[in-house]
């Protein structure tokens, strides 16, 4: 959910080494998804430009990375020939975008971002980038769900028009987090069925849904409200377990667990249901998970890859 990134130090060569061997010799078992094993650094604490991303994410197996807005936008047509010549080489695509435009607080700030996004759009379009996702605050102070309802519909119409003319899509992640939601006076959209009702207000076309375990589970959506979808609803997923011994309502939206750790969330479930509807969305772990921030770059990647290669090995054919 959120873009944040935490420098991680550590060493666990030995692990990173291993863990990238039994990455590559995982990549053909996993193909029968459409869905694709992605890379996206900050989620996972690992600080890295989009070269390094790309060479991160082949090392240790991954089929497709982050596109990072701000380094396309500014490379040169020469430079991003060369990035692109790579990635084929290496046999990675780009996955999704995080969203450059704060639409969640001040006016000012909105209007900055949204006329600077066509820039930044401009760049994704170059490299051939096809997503772009951001999450939705479940809650307002100020304003009632009516009011914040009308305000993100308006913005993100915005905002969705200028990623169209581009050929991008927008997905919007719902966060379900009861501990997060109660924070506010007024809460706000938070499941899967609120989140379809703002995609239609917004009505553009182009918007769809980024589905997380976490938040699918905290809100309490099912498995038939996935096979309600269409793969192509589908934008990105996250892929998170939750941390053993916590009730459903008391778990904290920053502490969470690699998809299979605990069994808590039913991962298999999760992603059978989105392997059935046709999902081809880039899946990333998003676990905010202390242990993993603790390791280096080479270590939190392998130790990813390796959790989300044994998700998607539960996928039925």
């Amino acid at each position: 959910m959120f873009q944040t990134e935490i420098t991680r130090r550590g060493a666990l060569q030995t692990l990173a080494a291993g863990a990238a061997t039994f990455a590559i010799s995982a990549r053909a078992d996993h193909h029968q998804a459409r869905m694709t094993i992605n890379l996206m650094c900050g989620m996972i604490g690992v600080q890295a430009n989009q070269r390094e991303a790309v060479e991160l994410a082949a090392r240790h197996g991954f089929d497709s990375v982050e596109a990072m807005s701000g380094d396309l936008a500014r490379m040169s047509k020469e430079e991003l020939n060369d990035l692109l010549a790579s990635m084929k080489e290496k046999k990675v695509v780009f996955g999704a975008a995080g969203l450059p435009v704060d639409f969640r607080g001040a006016s000012a700030k909105f209007d900055s971002d949204l006329a600077g996004l066509p820039r930044l759009a401009d760049g994704l379009e170059r490299a051939g980038v096809k997503r772009v996702g951001t999450w939705l605050m479940p809650g307002h102070n100020t304003l009632t769900y009516r009011q914040n309802f009308s305000q993100h519909a308006e913005r993100l119409r915005r905002v969705a028009e200028v990623l169209r003319d581009r050929g991008l899509r927008l997905g919007l992640e719902f966060v379900g987090t009861k501990t997060l939601r109660d924070r506010f006076r007024y809460q706000f959209v938070y499941t899967m069925a609120e989140t379809k009702e703002l995609i239609q207000e917004i009505g553009t076309g182009n918007v769809g849904l980024v589905m997380d375990s976490w938040h699918w589970w905290n809100a309490g959506d099912s498995v038939e409200d996935i096979l309600a979808l269409k793969g192509s609803e589908v934008v990105a997923v996250d892929l998170n377990d939750a941390p053993a011994g916590i009730p459903k309502e008391q778990q904290q939206d920053g502490r969470r667990e690699l998809p299979l750790a605990t069994g808590i969330i039913p991962v298999k479930e999760f992603l059978n249901a989105l392997h059935k509807i046709g999902c081809d969305a880039p899946v990333r772990a998003e676990p905010f998970n202390k242990a993993l921030n603790d390791l280096d770059n080479d270590a939190a990647c392998a130790k990813t890859a390796e959790a989300l290669k044994r998700a998607f090995a539960l996928i039925e054919a």
